[in-house]
């Protein structure tokens, strides 16, 4: 089984959402027994929460029933337990890969962006200050980058 984590700051937008739609993909194909998604946030500050009201709110609308309570990566457990890091913005890219001391799991960790077959983005911006049609976006490119990412990673061994 391929267990992948999403990553951004808070865990209550971006990586919930990108778990998801994951998730809903994995379902349609049919590869439920083949995957493990979860999300984490670099930070504790929303641990225990569920995602953002709007995010929710967008989510749903688009069929994806997000159900994940914040938490914060943990470095020692996480690098370890999942295959794939995949983040959200080049600083949680950076700080994900500073907290890998030894470099030991660089192979593991990913920009979301880098998986987008529709959009030329660089990353997946934080919806969180935005209005409705940030989340929107964030919804749009999720669903591009989760789709693509799971049609190159699925078939590694």
């Amino acid at each position: 089984m391929k267990k992948v984590l999403f990553i951004c700051l808070g865990n209550i937008c971006r990586s919930p959402a990108a778990e998801g739609i994951m998730k809903s993909i994995i379902h349609k194909r049919h590869l439920t027994d083949k995957f493990h998604v979860d999300s984490a946030g670099m930070i504790n500050y929303h641990t225990g929460e569920s995602a953002d009201p709007r995010m929710l709110k967008h989510a749903l609308e688009r069929g994806y029933k997000l159900t994940h309570k914040a938490r914060q990566f943990n470095p020692k457990k996480d690098f370890k337990e999942f295959d794939y890091l995949v983040t959200m913005d080049d600083q949680i890219y950076m700080d994900v890969n500073k907290l890998d001391k030894d470099n030991e799991y660089s192979s593991k960790i990913h920009k979301m962006a880098k998986y987008c077959s529709h959009y030329n983005i660089k990353e997946v911006v934080d919806p969180y200050d935005g209005g409705p049609e940030a989340f929107e976006s964030v919804l749009d490119i999720l669903e591009d980058a989760c789709g693509y990412f799971l049609d190159k990673i699925k078939d590694e061994s």
